[in-house]
């Protein structure tokens, strides 16, 4: 053997063993997308821009993971998802929600064939029954479902936490929002974790505070049930999906419990490994007040 190729030898050798030895987040950081959309509401409330790049500045401190906010919805470059580990979807849903537009769907589902990891937040798990209502069971094991769900505002008292990674570090916590509840999930809540469970109180099922308006008798009828507000779902693709309904008001990121559940939630997506004490993060009160879409 000569010199040379001995050489060459040696030389690969060594570079295996490095890539080898080399983390592979610190190789190829993990990408996830949040996607947020466009304004809505009033001041303060259905702050997908501010709220998604919130999340992203938290995120980009865990090592390993990049995180990629697009604004307006869906993106006109759709390269963005590509290599992406998770895509986070926090906007406006119903028969206008930018997932099931056009193709987006067929787009998504080929996505989640390939194991990505697929999230919605507040009025993002709403969709039209149907077609759509049976993807995003498939998808995140459930959805919103316009007469059949509700979305009063309320304060929802977390008193108790499963053990799973997605509440690493997350004690119980009390925050009022515009938590949907009586969600449509798959049948028999088929392969579904619950994760935020909590019981809404007589005023709240019967309250016209809804849209549309409430109340609804077969909501009525199951006072004193406890009612999911945040799941999980681990897909035969090898993916996994989020549903939460919180997020309405841009105030709760400031909670650093209500925070660190989503943070967890988005990694746990990704199929990331959460810290023993979940993602640690500080938020200002004048970060919460950055990237506010312009709003009368």
């Amino acid at each position: 053997m000569t010199r040379n190729r001995l050489v060459g030898l040696a030389a690969g050798l060594l570079a295996a063993t490095l890539a080898a030895s080399t983390p592979a987040s610190a190789a190829d950081p993990a990408k996830i997308v949040l996607i947020a959309g466009r304004p809505s509401h009033g001041p303060g409330d259905h702050e997908f821009n501010a709220g998604c790049k919130l999340l992203a500045k938290c995120l980009a401190q865990v090592p390993g993971v990049q995180p990629v906010v697009v604004a307006g919805g869906w993106p006109e470059d759709e390269s963005v998802f590509d290599g992406a580990k998770a895509l986070i979807f926090y906007m406006d849903g119903g028969s206008g929600h930018p997932a099931i537009q056009g193709d987006h769907a067929e787009k998504l589902q080929k996505l989640a064939d390939k194991g990505v990891g697929l999230g919605f937040m507040h009025y993002g798990v709403e969709v039209p029954k149907g077609e759509p209502g049976a993807k995003f069971q498939d998808w995140i094991g459930g959805y919103y479902e316009t007469y059949f769900s509700t979305n009063p505002h309320w304060t929802a008292a977390i008193e108790s936490l499963p053990d799973h990674p997605i509440t690493r570090g997350v004690k119980p916590f009390a925050v009022k929002d515009e938590w949907y509840y009586n969600i449509r999930f798959r049948p028999e809540m088929k392969g579904i974790t619950p994760i935020l469970v909590a019981k809404p109180d007589d005023a709240t099922r019967d309250t016209s505070h809804s849209s549309p308006p409430g109340p609804y008798k077969h909501i009525q009828e199951a006072k004193g049930r406890p009612e999911v507000l945040a799941w999980v779902v681990e897909r035969p693709d090898g993916g996994r999906g989020y549903g939460f309904t919180g997020g309405h008001a841009h105030a709760n990121w400031g909670d650093p419990d209500f925070r660190r559940l989503n943070l967890n939630a988005i990694l746990w997506t990704a199929g990331l490994d959460v810290p023993a004490e979940g993602v640690a993060s500080e938020v200002s009160p004048e970060e919460l007040k950055q990237n506010l879409d312009p709003k009368k």
